[in-house]
């Protein structure tokens, strides 16, 4: 047992256990203290970013009463892989979100979030990336009338260029359109494009692909995402429409190194849908599971808890594409836009592609070294989050989390309570006396 005042960090449980209420405060109060610390280094950054956009000379405030405004549909990409997610979040400024916002409100094409009849199409997690993200706000506007749909860029604000010479290299505006006031990024949609990239490893692709189109159609995917009853989604069921697990170019070397990728259509995809379906996936393609496994899953009245897994990891999934009744072609962009876009990925990909080469060449000469006999890629240790346990226990095997019914009844227990605490303090407060002066 650790001496008192001695700091103890990463405990277990079982090491939890054996503290002593004085010892166990001791841990919360050092919590506690640290905390705040984080906040107030937050805070000191924060206020040191006003203080410097102080310091700058004043100018007067821009007056949006002066300008147009118009409803718009932003195509976005961005590399989310260094980024705590797509949302914006309030102990983090490091959101695709935020930096949109910043940029927005920068180049006064919105007054601020709140008056911007703003909505995303998706909303990625922290890693995830995106080349067909999709926002439509009310943005200023250079035209002599309110909500106009002219398509006229000559006479209009480049709002791509402005933006991307605010916004960080990994998020890029790529193209926009005009919409209806009452058209939504979100609501609007009808069909989203997710692609997943994996090497081939030593994975059974056949077997892959024959579990992954199991999937298609409508189904209750409530064993194969996270539920998210907190948030009121109660309905699990979505449909898939296509999935497809091709090589990512059409050289066919079936060497190991080679990138395959998983696209998967469908009308809305579930809180980590894709990252458990991969998961599984790459369990049959390892042989753990048989593809049938996926029909198990699906079959909510046999297994109506989901049994305990890890997910895939987050950094080869993308938001690819989202399609909305529109035809593509009518997205606008110009020249400059897409060359200085087409410039900053280039970049990016020449120091990615040096760092691939380098790896593959140190690989290469590291297996030169071993002559009885070759490595074996196991592409789920790398891709599947948790640690890997030294004895396969099958999916079925598992312990299993709560059903959808059990925590649909604790919610409502928990909004009842909730309702009963806010009506009594009410009536607590109803009846305190009136002091008479």
């Amino acid at each position: 047992m650790a001496t008192k005042g001695e700091k103890r960090i990463n405990l277990s449980k079982d090491d939890l256990l054996k503290l002593t209420n004085e010892e166990l405060a001791e841990n919360v109060l050092r919590l506690q203290a640290s905390n705040t610390q984080l906040r107030n280094l937050l805070k000191k950054h924060t206020e040191e970013s006003t203080v410097n956009s102080s310091c700058s000379p004043k100018k007067r405030p821009f007056d949006f009463t002066k300008h147009k405004r118009r409803h718009i549909l932003l195509r976005i990409l961005y590399l989310g892989w260094d980024y705590q997610g797509y949302a914006t979040q309030e102990d983090t400024m490091n959101t695709i979100e935020h930096h949109l916002f910043a940029a927005l409100t920068k180049a006064c094409l919105i007054e601020n979030r709140q008056t911007s009849n703003y909505h995303r199409c998706g909303r990625t997690d922290k890693g995830v990336s995106s080349f067909g993200q999709v926002i439509s706000i009310d943005v200023r506007s250079k035209l002599k009338e309110d909500y106009s749909l002219s398509t006229d860029t000559a006479n209009e604000i480049p709002y791509c260029k402005i933006l991307n010479r605010l916004l960080p290299d990994e998020i890029r505006a790529v193209a926009w359109r005009p919409a209806p006031p009452e058209f939504s990024a979100r609501f609007d949609c009808v069909q989203r494009t997710y692609k997943y990239y994996f090497p081939r490893g030593n994975l059974n692709l056949e077997a892959m692909d024959k579990a992954a189109k199991y999937i298609l159609g409508s189904h209750d995917f409530r064993n194969l995402c996270k539920m998210d009853v907190g948030n009121g989604v109660v309905n699990y069921v979505r449909e898939v429409r296509s999935v497809d697990i091709q090589p990512c170019s059409q050289t066919k070397s079936n060497s190991q190194f080679d990138m395959m990728v998983l696209t998967l259509v469908g009308s809305a995809f579930l809180w980590h849908q894709v990252r458990c379906l991969v998961a599984i996936l790459l369990l049959v393609g390892q042989g753990y599971e048989q593809p049938e496994i996926m029909l198990q899953l699906l079959d909510i009245d046999a297994n109506p808890r989901k049994p305990q897994y890890s997910l895939a990891s987050e950094v080869p999934l993308n938001l690819f594409h989202c399609q909305y009744p529109f035809d593509d072609s009518s997205w606008l962009t110009d020249i400059e836009t897409l060359d200085e876009v087409h410039s900053t990925l280039q970049k990016m990909w020449t120091f990615s592609s040096i760092k691939t080469n380098m790896l593959n060449d140190i690989l290469d000469q590291i297996t030169k070294l071993r002559t009885e006999q070759e490595f074996s890629f196991d592409v789920s240790e790398t891709l599947i989050q948790g640690v890997k346990s030294k004895i396969y226990k099958p999916l079925m095997q598992r312990q299993t989390c709560e059903s959808l019914e059990s925590r649909l009844q604790h919610y409502s227990k928990k909004r009842k309570l909730d309702e009963c605490s806010e009506n009594t303090s009410v009536e607590a407060a109803a009846v305190v006396p009136k002091v008479e002066n």
